[in-house]
């Protein structure tokens, strides 16, 4: 694996570390018109994302079948959303404003459960880059290295604010300022072991390179319409999470479409 490959898969986590440190300038909370901001920025990054730079190479990398080439797609498409339905199922999580818990009771802490959350958006965005760069390593002419770096920078630039989005909470809710940077860090870290996962599984079965591109695109879709757009839209103002949804997604179709 090349220094270049390695790069573009590291890149989104530090987008997540870069926005956690955060918490040692900025105060120890956002208003909620901010954090809305972020949310619809977030949101409209990740399904640019999962058109331009997955859904769109999945059915075109299959287009040896015909009118068939769109079967990859869905199906990749209904596997992702199903995969992350379950993890929501399966692992307790708490979302951002609420006070109830998703998944099964636990224990857990208040604070684990934010974090958890969290490292379930990110799972989705680590296996879209992995699938993309796994598509440029095998030479898929769709997939280039820089429409590859374009995936790595956008999902980079929307986990920035994710990653302010935890842990000035968690600084307000009373752990220490490293503690707090540390946990946001950390649940970026799932995203560099998913990508290298998805290679893994690209290089032993080289046909599933489409669903798998199309099985990203529907998890991180999962999480945009789940979470993320109901929490830009709560509240006095929620138009303003639809205009920085707009911003997102037009960075996102700039950098993929320019670099691409």
């Amino acid at each position: 694996m090349s220094i270049e490959v390695i790069g573009g898969l590291l890149i989104p986590f530090l987008g997540t570390a870069l926005g956690s440190a955060c918490v040692f300038f900025l105060k120890n909370s956002m208003s909620d018109l901010v954090q809305r901001s972020l949310t619809g920025f977030a949101s409209g990054v990740m399904v640019a994302a999962s058109i331009w730079s997955l859904l769109i190479p999945a059915i075109e990398q299959a287009e040896g079948m015909g009118k068939l080439s769109f079967v990859p797609a869905v199906v990749g498409f209904w596997l992702g959303m199903l995969f992350l339905l379950l993890l929501d199922h399966v692992i307790p999580h708490l979302h951002r404003n609420s006070q109830e818990a998703e998944g099964p009771r636990s224990q857990l802490q208040r604070t684990t459960m934010l974090v958890l959350a969290v490292t379930l958006h990110n799972i989705p965005e680590g296996m879209a880059v992995g699938a993309v760069y796994a598509g440029y390593m095998t030479g898929n002419a769709q997939i280039s290295a820089a429409g590859a770096l374009a995936l790595s920078l956008g999902i980079a630039i929307q986990n920035f604010p994710e990653g302010a989005i935890l842990s000035m909470p968690l600084r307000a809710e009373g752990e220490s300022k490293a503690k707090a940077f540390a946990s946001g860090a950390l649940s970026g870290a799932v995203e560099p072991l998913g990508a290298l996962l998805t290679i893994l599984a690209a290089e032993l079965v080289l046909p599933v390179l489409p669903y798998l591109l199309s099985f990203a695109a529907g998890a991180m879709l999962y999480v945009v319409v789940e979470e993320l757009i109901p929490e830009m839209s709560e509240g006095e103002h929620s138009n303003v999470g639809t205009v920085f949804f707009a911003l997102g997604f037009s960075i996102m179709m700039i950098l993929d479409v320019a670099l691409g």
